[in-house]
């Protein structure tokens, strides 16, 4: 976030880098200057514009409601305010104009995956509208964060994946669940998308279900969606209707978007397109996008860039 915050904000002159107890007094490096590290106190928001929280759910309850009484808005990265009806869940290409309605001061960023499949349906939404959506998602180890990586190194190399976070080996395997299993069946993850998605398209009642899988991937998440539109959408219309969507880039028929090429980088990456043979209002498309910038990072500071004006 801070390497991204400095590719993409030059105007931000000052940060106030603030973690936890065990972390006072440390520094981060950031615009070739050293910053000193503080814990989160009564006064630590005063004075500071916008409030980039990623220190997860529960803190975020905690802290993002203080930060927003001493008047910075905060941009939060976890769950914890996502499906709140007072807090906008942003993607600038897609829902930017609903940062301004910010009832609590806070602003949530969705689900990593969330935010690329979004992106990608908002160009067909606006070309034919969405009845339907289906996703199956092919997630990065990083998802899972610093552990994950870990974990899938060590396996990598022969050795043991202590405090792996995946519930298997995930070196040169795939597991077909990611977060906790729900009485229905579906899993925490799969429900944020369909929740999620329904929520940034501003579309209650659109039919979302989704397979969140991990894969033996270190950066960058990968979904496959069908698409129902409300219109028969022609291919070259639907290739159009892409190709002009803020975000995306529209791969060309002979190459493949691969996480590999999609890592280090902002865009939303679509390839595979393509109309169902039975279908006439069925789209496939195989959707590509770094979760750890695009995913996370990057929308957070965009929306933030939102709000400088």
């Amino acid at each position: 976030m801070l390497r991204v915050l400095e590719e993409r904000m030059p105007e931000v002159e000052a940060i106030v880098p603030l973690a936890s107890e065990r972390s006072r007094g440390s520094r981060v490096r950031w615009r070739d200057d050293d910053w000193l590290v503080d814990a989160p106190r009564a006064g630590s928001f005063e004075g500071c514009d916008v409030a980039l929280f990623s220190a997860g759910s529960g803190l975020s309850r905690e802290w993002a409601p203080r930060a927003a009484a001493e008047g910075a808005v905060v941009v939060d990265n976890s769950s914890a305010w996502r499906m709140d009806p007072a807090v906008p869940l942003v993607v600038p290409e897609v829902n930017g104009e609903r940062a301004a309605d910010r009832p609590k001061g806070i602003i949530a960023n969705p689900n990593c995956s969330t935010i690329q499949l979004v992106v990608a349906l908002e160009g067909i939404r606006r070309a034919a509208g969405l009845t339907r959506v289906l996703a199956s998602t092919y997630q990065s180890v990083s998802g899972a964060g610093q552990k994950g990586i870990r974990a899938y190194r060590a396996e990598l190399a022969g050795e043991e994946a202590y405090g792996s976070p995946f519930p298997g080996r995930i070196a040169g395997n795939v597991i077909p669940r990611i977060g906790s299993l729900l009485e229905s069946g579906w899993t925490e993850e799969e429900e944020k998308m369909r929740h999620e998605t329904r929520k940034i398209l501003g579309l209650e009642g659109l039919a979302v279900a989704a397979h969140c899988v991990r894969v033996p991937v270190e950066v960058g998440h990968a979904v496959a969606a069908t698409v129902e539109t409300e219109r028969s959408l022609e291919l070259d219309a639907a290739r159009e209707a892409l190709r002009t969507m803020p975000g995306v880039a529209l791969a060309n028929d002979d190459r493949d978007p691969l996480p590999r090429d999609a890592a280090g980088g902002d865009l939303v990456h679509v390839g595979r397109l393509r109309r169902d043979p039975d279908r006439p209002h069925v789209l496939h498309m195989w959707i590509v996008a770094d979760n750890l910038r695009k995913g996370a990072a990057t929308n957070a500071v965009q929306i933030a860039s939102l709000l400088r004006g």
